[in-house]
């Protein structure tokens, strides 16, 4: 137990920096700060330091020199007022290094400093501490003459209240720090701003779930990397929901059919099989030819039973990229022209009808239109075709006796039988009008039943012309009626 615990513990990196990209980019861009500013900080401090120990020594250095011109012309005695501010330490020493004269604030000090500029470098920088009390001096030592007796003007100030090593690389630690801070807060608080879009994101997905893609994160405006991601989300999330709706549709499909298979075919099944047993009881009294005719047609019944219900598996499942140009007037002419109908059909077509579909699906639609309206009409059948609004049109009207508005809806449900005169001894297999519907939907158009001129049923098919984009999905399937 403890050797895998030890192992595990060994292949987990460690992690000592933040978790978040946003804590990582503030410490990356913290950190470059700190690199590039630590020398700036540095070189400020150091120019700073030398501008102020250059600024002291021209100014120690000009009061020494206007005290000792006042020496050579006679002019100075025991007190020296000096000249420039802040310049408050003068002394002129003897050769013997007595005092000869002074400022105010140095009388009764003993002598500045024991430096002695040479007749060859007759000014010298002086620093000194020696003095008690005041601290640390800055001087400027001036020889007057060349001569071995040459008096010598001492001039300066302290500098301990002012010291450069203090003052300036305190401040300059400070900017620093203040700088480092700023930089890391206005880090934080734009990366934050940036990701916060990525924090939607992230939140919105989790909580999309399977049962409902309908959802979309935000999108940001722009076009840059997080909008993008965002918009490829959303798509994604898109085709995953089409996808999805497709899968279910299917699904749909093959429950409905195993439905419709085991509903429908049971009765034909049980009819042929009665009147196999009986035949096999009763051979004598049993007449073969009768016999093998009702069973060809009841299997001919289950042909196209099974026929309609896989058409109706298939409905859909072609997707809009296989569909073609097709001319609703050509098709009109093309499909009448090969039947041989018990009533006449008349035709009223506009040229240049053109949707996109999948022709061998919209002909087994016009096919099925028309052969319930020879069912069901009297003296004649009417097939138009014509622009109405956004929509190319299709109709198919008969003269019979109607369908009553209350099962307008009905008569598209599978197997749905509203009396005696649409029963099942008329032909088909009852699921004409319910696979029109589903070619219908299955080409984002509708099909619907409303009462012809002449007093009949006319069933009405609309599509969108050609060029204009399917709906991404299929109306849902509708349910059939329930019968016992």
């Amino acid at each position: 137990m403890k050797g895998p615990l030890i192992e595990r513990l060994r292949r987990t990196p460690a992690r000592l920096g933040p978790r978040s990209i946003k804590g990582r980019l503030t410490v990356l861009v913290t950190l470059l700060a700190a690199i590039l500013l630590a020398p700036t900080g540095l070189v400020g401090a150091l120019t700073a330091r030398q501008t102020f120990s250059s600024t002291l020594w021209l100014d120690a250095r000009r009061q020494a020199v206007l005290t000792g011109a006042a020496v050579r012309a006679g002019q100075l005695h025991d007190a020296v007022r000096p000249r420039v501010a802040g310049v408050d330490l003068v002394q002129v020493v003897g050769a013997h290094r007595e005092v000869l004269a002074s400022s105010p604030a140095a009388r009764g000090l003993p002598v500045l400093s024991d430096a002695l500029p040479t007749a060859l470098d007759p000014i010298k920088e002086v620093r000194t501490c020696r003095i008690p009390g005041l601290g640390c001096l800055h001087l400027a030592a001036v020889r007057l003459s060349p001569s071995p007796s040459s008096p010598v003007v001492y001039a300066g100030r302290p500098v301990s209240g002012l010291n450069p090593v203090g003052v300036f690389d305190s401040f300059f630690i400070a900017e620093v720090a203040v700088l480092l801070v700023l930089t890391a807060w206005g880090t934080w608080k734009i990366a934050g701003r940036t990701l916060r879009p990525v924090e939607g994101i992230r939140s919105q997905l989790a909580a999309i779930n399977v049962h409902d893609l309908s959802e979309r994160v935000p999108e940001p405006s722009g076009h840059d990397e997080v909008a993008e991601l965002a918009r490829t989300v959303n798509g994604t999330l898109g085709r995953i929901e089409k996808a999805k709706s497709v899968t279910e549709r299917a699904l749909r499909q093959q429950r409905q059919f195993a439905a419709d298979a085991s509903h429908e075919l049971r009765t034909p099944l049980a009819g042929l099989r009665a009147q196999l047993e009986e035949a096999q009881l009763h051979p004598q009294e049993t007449d073969l030819g009768d016999l093998l005719e009702h069973a060809l047609s009841d299997v001919d019944r289950l042909e196209g039973i099974i026929g309609d219900l896989l058409l109706l598996a298939r409905v859909g499942a072609l997707q809009p990229e296989s569909w073609t140009p097709l001319d609703l007037g050509d098709l009109v002419r093309q499909e009448t022209r090969r039947r041989c109908d018990r009533l006449p059909v008349r035709l009223r077509l506009e040229d240049g009808v053109t949707v996109n579909a999948y022709r061998g699906h919209l002909a087994r639609l016009l096919t099925n239109l028309l052969d319930n309206a020879q069912r069901h009409g009297r003296r004649g059948v009417e097939v138009a075709v014509r622009r109405s609004d956004s929509m190319a049109e299709l109709s198919v009207s008969d003269d019979g006796a109607g369908v009553p508005e209350a099962d307008r809806e009905r008569i598209f449900e599978r197997f749905t039988r509203l009396d005696a005169a649409r029963s099942r001894d008329q032909g088909g297999s009852g699921l004409g009008l319910a696979i029109a519907r589903d070619i219908a939907d299955a080409h984002s158009g509708t099909l619907e039943v409303e009462e012809s001129p002449s007093g009949g049923a006319r069933f009405v098919l609309r599509l969108p012309f050609e060029g204009c984009p399917p709906q991404d999905e299929a109306p849902a399937m509708r349910q059939p009626l329930k019968t016992a």
